[in-house]
């Protein structure tokens, strides 16, 4: 049957009530998008993946329906809120420090004063008043946008999208309670579901249900409209303070939570690499580390991902309920990743997989079901994911790629992931292999993270091997190359790193 007589049945079909007006119009046209967003989750904090200590029912069935990318990262971070560059890199499509450029230049009619980066320093026009965020490039595409929860973009989320509600900041706020806890042999002052403390318990609902709310509302909304939707739902879950109802923090007995393999006491290097203990996630608990905080940290910790995939639930089940799902495609990743006890840290200022990878769901049309993929990726590929699905071309300043074609089984990926924070913190991943570089120490380790996962054995500990010698050399060339991709002026000299350099 050709597309017209198929649209002329359809619509007579929806006229005598035997199909419902959205199938119509999902049937012959762009896709929608709905991309789900967290803050703070590890990529190691999905039970479907292979965790098998939490509970994420909604994100597992998820991940049955679809593609799960095992090894998606963030690029890195200009400042102590690593949530804020990824987001920029998100919704601009640009690399790292590119990306720190554009977002002093954003700010809109609400931002723009004093927001403009200096007459004549920054390069990048206001990609807002350009038309060039995501979520304005989708409008232009033929969508109506929708936005609800954590933004931490420096344009206004209510100018770039159609509609918006409920922007929040950063993080909830915190308590002074909710640092430096638990302490050994002292009662905690503080609980995660005391609505006292206000925090995600702020304005009578738990922030995570009302992300839920509007997005539930918004599909039915979309459901009357004749245009595809991209829905950008951003809960600030997991971040701290990490708080969710009684019954699930009661999921997690602390007897039951396990200690994480690479336990520390202190990070040897934390003051060198900016995780000092001033640093406010580091701050959330005692130094030095105890058993008792981590294990504490970490319940609250999955207890509020269990919470937000509740929510998730009840959007996957709107989403079918408006007969949309069958030309909908869903993402599920988040900013960043989050130690919360790993290395003897708390917070994702930091580049171990446990603070730099995500989980990254894909589900759609075509897309393989209960399929993983170890390609390395980006989670900012979204974007440009996003624009080709919608049949946009892709900007020049987008840097990111689409994965499409690796969904429709195509090789990709990157040949090798950079990554970086502020001035003391380095990293390449390629081929398994993990370079760290602190030059504040200076320091170069190097990880097997197919045979050490945990990033617990630096082979360059062992001095004089022949084969590490070469792998972190051959790393070292990879970053160099990276740093000039990525526009990173920071300066590692063959002083810092002369075994690296061949000195």
């Amino acid at each position: 049957m050709s597309i017209s007589r198929k649209l002329l049945a359809l619509a007579v079909a929806a006229a005598a009530g035997t199909v419902a007006t959205p199938a119509l119009r999902a049937a012959d046209s762009k896709p929608n998008i709905l991309f789900i967003f967290a803050d703070d989750q590890c990529y190691e904090t999905i039970h479907a993946l292979g965790n098998d200590e939490i509970e994420t029912p909604n994100l597992d069935r998820l991940a049955r329906r679809g593609t799960a990318f095992t090894h998606a990262y963030n690029m890195g971070s200009w400042s102590g809120a690593v949530c804020v560059a990824s987001r920029h890199m998100l919704n601009t499509g640009a690399f790292v420090w590119k990306a720190e450029q554009i977002s002093k230049n954003l700010g809109g009619k609400k931002n723009a004063k004093g927001k403009d980066g200096g007459a004549g320093t920054n390069p990048w026009p206001n990609f807002q008043e350009k038309g060039w965020m995501w979520s304005q490039l989708m409008a232009a595409a033929g969508y109506d946008t929708y936005f609800t929860g954590k933004w931490h973009v420096n344009a206004p989320a209510d100018e770039v999208f159609k509609v918006a509600r409920n922007i929040r900041g950063g993080m909830p706020k915190q308590t002074p309670e909710g640092y430096n806890r638990p302490i050994d042999g002292q009662p905690d002052p503080w609980s995660p579901y005391d609505p006292k403390f206000g925090g995600f318990w702020e304005g009578g609902r738990h922030w995570s249900e009302v992300v839920a709310d509007d997005a539930e509302d918004y599909l039915a909304m979309a459901k009357k409209s004749a245009n595809p939707f991209f829905m950008y739902i951003a809960f600030n879950a997991a971040h701290d303070p990490r708080q969710s109802p009684k019954e699930y923090v009661d999921k997690y007995p602390l007897e039951k939570v396990s200690l994480p393999v690479n336990f520390l006491p202190e990070y040897p290097w934390k003051d060198q690499i900016d995780n000092r203990k001033t640093l406010r996630d580091e701050a959330l608990a005692p130094f030095p580390r105890t058993e008792r905080a981590v294990k504490v940290n970490r319940q609250e910790y999955h207890a509020i991902i269990t919470h937000m995939d509740a929510q998730i639930g009840r959007i996957l089940d709107a989403l079918d309920s408006t007969g949309q799902a069958d030309n909908t495609w869903i993402f599920f990743t988040a900013d960043h990743g989050l130690a919360c006890g790993h290395h003897g840290l708390m917070g994702k200022q930091n580049l171990f997989d446990h603070s730099i990878r995500v989980p990254y769901l894909v589900a759609g049309p075509g897309v393989a079901a209960d399929a993983k993929n170890d390609s390395p990726i980006y989670l900012q590929d979204t974007m440009a994911t996003a624009l080709d699905l919608a049949g946009a071309e892709k900007p020049a300043h987008v840097q990111f790629r689409s994965i499409r074609p690796m969904l429709a089984g195509e090789p990709g990926g990157y040949e090798a992931v950079y990554g970086g924070y502020l001035k003391s913190q380095r990293c390449v991943v390629r081929d398994g292999h993990k370079l760290l570089l602190y030059p504040n120490v200076p320091k170069a380790l190097l990880f097997d993270l197919a045979a050490d996962p945990h990033e617990m054995r630096d082979l360059l500990e062992k001095k004089g091997d022949p084969e590490a010698l070469a792998r972190a050399s051959e790393l070292f060339a990879d970053f160099l190359k990276l740093r000039a991709d990525t526009g990173d002026t920071l300066e590692l000299t063959a002083e810092m790193f002369p075994e690296l350099a061949g000195k």
